[in-house]
Parts: C-alpha cells; structure tokens; sequence
C-alpha cells in the first residue's frame, strides 16, 4: 500500500502516561541508561557510591528522556510523513505542542537538578551539553545539513559512559573515553543499515541520509568499514588491560556476528538483511557492554581472593 500525505485516521484512545513515555523513545533511553550504568559500575573497583549510581543515572535517564520529546517536537511535521513514525503521538494529534513542550522542560530541569545537586557539578554540565548535541544540535542542523550526520552527531550517542563514570569520579577519565569510542564507532552500521531499510522515508521527506545522497551500494560500503573500525574499537579494552580475556572472549564472538551481517550486507541484496543487522546492532551493544561489566566483577573477585 502506498505512502499518501493525506490525514492519519483517529486511532483507538491510548492511555495518557503510555503517549507521554512514548515521547521518550523508551527503548533507546533503556539502551543509554544501562551504557550509563556500566560506566558507573566500572569507575570503581567495588561497589559506587549508591547516590552516585541511583541519582546519577536517574538524571542521565531524564536527560535522554528530555532530549528525546524535544526530538520529536522538532521533527514532528517530517515524523508525520514518514512510515516508521507517523504514529508518534504528536503527529496523531495524542499530545499537544505545549504538552510535549513542557514535558521536555520538566524532565530536562528535574535532571539537571538531580545531577548538579545529588552528584557533582561536571556531570550535571556534560549531561546538559549531551542533551543540547542531540536535540538541538542534531536534530536541528545535522540532520538536515550533511549525509556524515550521524558520524557527527554520534558523539552526544555515545556520552553516558563518560557520564555515568563523572557521576562517581567527577572526572573524564581515559578508559571511559574507550567507551564512548565503542558506541562512536558503533553508530554509524547501527544506524545506516534502519537509514538503508527507510531510504524511501528518508528521501520523501529530504533527510540527506547517507543512502539518500550517495546511494544503497555506497552506503552498504561504509556499513562494513566502519563495522571494521568499530571491531578495532573494541579490542582497546582488552589491549589496554581495562578488561580481560572474557570480555575478549565476548567480543570476538559479537564482531565475528556483527562482521558476517556487514559481508552479506555488502555482497548481496537480500531485502531483509538491513534491518537484521540494525536490530543485531542494539543487541550487540547490550552483549558487549554487559560482558565488560561481568569481566570487571570476575577480575575485582580474583584480584580479592589473594
């Protein structure tokens, strides 16, 4: 059936809550919180300070919540457009433009508060640039201006590590920096291959995606060699003794999956195999970075049994 312009027909009554959650992208938020969460844990050799794990990560939560609704407030006209989000609650009419407004402005300040006061100072200022580089910075200008967009504008993306580690420390340390690098380089195949599935979306309504501009061939190109940059990425860990061999041991086992996607992706036009690997990819970040933790407590248990 093809995509026509024409008005969203009513859909049945949806809960108040559940349109305002959907405001957050709860499932990205969930993927952001548990990165932040592993930064927190990793910052200390035992157990983090609980106000430290508890508020912090409740403010980074909100802050990505935040960043989130102002993301769909500004893209709502091209959301409504688009098959893959015209059912977002601004463009069925759900929530109003005031409604999502202020609760943007309520989860942003409740954030800012939590961390600024409950955790330290740094946090609190990188959390806000983070939120600024997604909703406002992305979304506004990146987006719309060039096709390397989400390299760029991966970086807010890839910060709740580094902020999840500052709410323990109050410091940008060099291993969370590895962290951040990981989701860097993970971002571009993660998101390229939905941008490959959505190219007619994107195209419809003039977002510059990569395969919109440079065309699928190109696009399944790059798929692989940034999936190649990222495999490099995150041996760092292990090559500089942040983790050891079970984290390797994972992570071999993650890229070898990851890289078989990205081949076939390249060397084949089987239809589905985009978005195959865009949801591989969520559930490859949650592996590896679980398997950091993991590797982080059996190291912390062996160092204590001598």
């Amino acid at each position: 059936m093809a995509i026509t312009d024409s008005p969203i027909a009513p859909a049945a009554p949806v809960a108040r809550w559940r349109l305002y959650l959907e405001l957050t992208k709860p499932k990205v938020v969930a993927l952001i919180i548990l990165t932040a969460i592993v930064g927190t844990l990793l910052s200390s050799p035992g157990w983090p300070p609980l106000d430290a794990l508890l508020l912090g990560n409740l403010g980074i939560g909100l802050a990505a919540a935040s960043a989130a609704t102002i993301n769909q407030f500004l893209d709502q006209r091209i959301d409504a457009r688009m098959l893959r989000t015209r059912s977002r609650p601004l463009p069925t009419g759900g929530l109003t433009e005031r409604q999502a407004l202020a609760f943007a402005a309520i989860l942003g300040a409740a954030s800012m508060l939590i961390l600024s006061v409950g955790v330290n100072v740094l946090t609190a200022m990188l959390t806000f640039a983070s939120l600024i580089g997604y909703a406002i910075i992305y979304t506004v200008w990146l987006k719309r201006a060039t096709p390397q967009n989400i390299v760029i504008g991966g970086a807010a993306g890839a910060a709740p590590p580094v902020l999840g580690w500052a709410a323990v420390t109050g410091t940008v340390d060099p291993h969370a920096l590895l962290l951040f690098l990981i989701i860097f380089a993970w971002t571009p195949p993660h998101f390229w291959a939905l941008a490959i599935a959505r190219r007619d979306d994107y195209a419809k309504v003039g977002i510059p995606m990569l395969p919109v501009t440079h065309g699928v061939a190109f696009t399944r190109l790059h798929v692989l060699l940034y999936t190649v940059i990222m495999v490099l990425v995150t041996l760092l860990p292990y090559l500089t003794r942040m983790s050891g061999l079970l984290y390797l041991a994972a992570a071999l086992g993650l890229n070898g999956r990851f890289l078989y996607y990205a081949v076939a992706l390249k060397v084949t036009d089987r239809p589905e195999l985009p978005m195959k690997l865009f949801r591989f990819s969520i559930q490859y970040l949650m592996y590896l970075f679980l398997a950091l933790l993991v590797d982080h407590y059996l190291q912390t248990t062996q160092l204590q049994s001598f």
